[in-house]
């Protein structure tokens, strides 16, 4: 046996998340079951996260082991072209047999977009977290560098995660905003994220947008270490895992 690493990117309108499940359509499963297929044996792969319902991916790592070493493009393109239309294989590349997407990840970087247009474009609704309220962008830019650094996420982190340390390091927590003007595209990068973490910091931010919460408030946030004391959970659609490295 030889392990594979692909970054793939999907849709995740018509997902029940990433990760393999009872019910529900998943990611995991349209990509086990063609592997599956093509390898004529069951083969089961690693992700280097798992997203939520409706949540997409731009650069999802996965891998796998697989029976016998073949050619790169001939893998990707049968994993490609055998996936359902809305998953993608953009990449495959042979790694050694330690290699794991999840304990191995180093780096990861999530996109949020946020229609603000008046009114709201139906073509972007799967795509993009409605929003149609008010915003004062400048309050929201101002409090974004609080979130850099070394803290406990606790505030931010979905009272159904399971994992006891909540300490995570943010390297950049950038908003650019469309020519347009109608659109928000955030971005985070840190050596990792808690569950639901990108979706209520964005919440908060646009609460702080809105007036709600305060510009400086979210140092004292953290400090509370209390999910009630952060905003609302952004809607889903605008979520986007875009990359993952490792050394």
């Amino acid at each position: 046996m030889v392990r594979y690493k692909a970054i793939i990117a999907y849709d995740g309108t018509n997902f029940s998340g990433f990760q393999s499940q009872i019910n529900g359509r998943t990611v995991q499963d349209e990509i086990e079951k063609t592997l599956s297929k093509i390898a004529n044996q069951t083969i089961k792969i690693n992700g280097s996260g798992r997203t939520d319902a409706g949540v997409h991916a731009l650069g999802q790592v996965i891998d796998f082991a697989w029976p016998f070493e073949q050619s790169l493009e001939k893998l990707r393109f049968a994993l490609d072209t055998q996936t359902p239309g809305d998953i993608a294989v953009k990449q495959v590349e042979l790694v050694p047999d330690s290699f794991h997407s999840r304990y191995l990840a180093k780096e990861k970087t999530y996109e949020f977009r946020v229609d603000i247009g008046k009114p709201r474009s139906p073509f972007r609704r799967f795509y993009t977290s409605y929003y149609p309220y008010e915003l004062d962008l400048e309050k929201i830019k101002r409090a974004l560098p609080d979130f850099l650094g070394t803290h406990d996420f606790t505030s931010f982190c979905s009272g159904k995660s399971a994992v006891k340390n909540k300490t995570r390091t943010i390297y950049e927590a950038d908003l650019v905003i469309s020519e347009s003007g109608d659109e928000l595209l955030f971005t985070f990068r840190g050596d990792g994220f808690l569950y639901n973490m990108i979706r209520i910091i964005v919440g908060t931010l646009l609460k702080i947008g809105n007036g709600n919460i305060r510009h400086d408030a979210i140092p004292q946030i953290i400090a509370a270490r209390d999910r009630d004391a952060a905003g609302p959970t952004a809607h889903p659609e605008g979520l986007y895992l875009k990359e993952v490295k490792y050394e």
